[in-house]
């Protein structure tokens, strides 16, 4: 058997890309970042994007259409304006709102008198699925703010009591994942979307005058040290998980060869000539001249329900330093200056965040029930 030296245990970049490639090409590679969405909308600009928004789908209507649009949102607002219409948890909501009126509009579905149209229960809400407990309660919140915006008290006794059940299971989560090793991509995504939320729904209490400025204050201090501890925990835990496994020539597959023979690492990714890309086959011993199709593919392990094949060819001692490279690469994928920016905004932009007011107003040019 033929030892290999320590340097050539040490994998190319090209090697460690191209097995990140194919992890990111079947969609295996994981993603625990804040949804674009959800930023958008928690943000100073909310009220500009619901507008935006608002346009584009009415643009997108006949004239008919943008009638009944009208006098469905109006029948579901209870009015042509809403109070803190275009900020924060009200903007998010109102934004799922005209979505979910707009599809019922292109489809000619009807919504009978008095009957609010329910936005469809999808199976993700930003990035994590509603069955989960986190997006159960952000579901259940977002779906009655549209009826509630324009009643300040009920506005703030409503989003108090869903503020405590969600701090309550964020607490709990952040519990199951530091403590008791509940660790995982889809726990930590969970986690973020439902911080996020929760400071939202904190920030609208002041603007409502239900609970003072400190409140909020304290919680963004707070997430933001759970934050940074959780992205230390979770980079432990893909160290722990991920795992990758070179590709192999089955023994009773090989036949000898007079000479040995470079093949490239990977038939799938452009061809390349240093020493990490390539590697004689005889190093391993009985393998020269193996049949391509005889090549057991590698695996790359990431952590349970995110695996993938890999033809990426490269000697198995490599592995351990491809694993290390991996994890890197995957944490460098997961805008997590972002979603930390997301809790770590400069004091003057918080108490701007604190003192928005901003009213959503239909376009009444087509709410005219006459035009139905």
């Amino acid at each position: 058997m033929i030892m290999l030296g320590h340097g050539m245990c040490l994998p190319s970049q090209a090697t460690v890309q191209n097995i990140f490639l194919a992890a990111r090409d079947a969609n295996a590679i994981p993603d625990i970042s804040l949804d674009p969405g959800l930023a958008t909308f928690l943000s100073l600009d909310s009220a500009a994007a619901l507008q935006h928004q608002y346009a584009s789908l009415q643009r997108g209507l006949s004239e008919t259409q943008r009638a009944t649009f009208g006098v469905r949102l109006q029948r579901e607002l209870g009015g042509p304006r809403v109070t803190h219409g275009g900020v924060g948890v009200v903007a998010l909501a109102l934004s799922m709102m005209l979505d979910h009126v707009a599809q019922q509009v292109r489809g000619n579905s009807s919504a009978q008198a008095g009957q609010s149209p329910v936005m469809n229960p999808s199976r993700k809400l930003f990035g994590i699925a509603v069955s989960s407990r986190i997006g159960g309660i952000a579901q259940n919140y977002l779906r009655l703010i549209p009826g509630l915006a324009n009643d300040p008290d009920t506005m703030a006794e409503t989003t108090e009591i869903y503020d405590n059940w969600l701090k309550l299971e964020l607490l709990d989560h952040y519990h199951r994942m530091t403590n008791k090793k509940r660790m995982s991509s889809v726990s930590m995504q969970q986690w973020l979307t439902g911080a996020a939320l929760h400071l939202h729904m904190r920030i609208h209490q002041v603007r409502l005058h239900s609970v003072p400025f400190g409140s909020a204050a304290s919680l963004r201090l707070s997430y933001k040290t759970a934050f940074n501890r959780l992205v230390q925990g979770y980079t432990v835990y893909l160290h722990r998980n991920l795992r990758e496994t070179a590709p192999s020539a089955p023994a009773h597959r090989t036949s000898q060869s007079s000479s040995p023979t470079n093949r490239t690492l990977s038939g799938q990714m452009s061809s390349n000539t240093d020493r990490a890309d390539t590697f004689n086959e005889t190093t391993h011993g009985n393998v020269s001249g193996t049949d391509e199709s005889a090549w057991q593919e590698g695996l790359l392990f990431i952590e349970p329900g995110r695996n993938v094949t890999h033809g990426v060819r490269h000697h198995p001692c490599e592995s351990p330093a491809i694993q290390q490279a991996l994890v890197t690469r995957i944490i460098n994928a997961q805008d997590l200056e972002d979603s930390r920016g997301f809790f770590l905004f400069p004091k003057k932009v918080f108490q701007r965040l604190l003192t928005q007011d901003n009213t959503f107003e239909l376009d009444t040019n087509y709410t005219g029930r006459d035009r139905l």
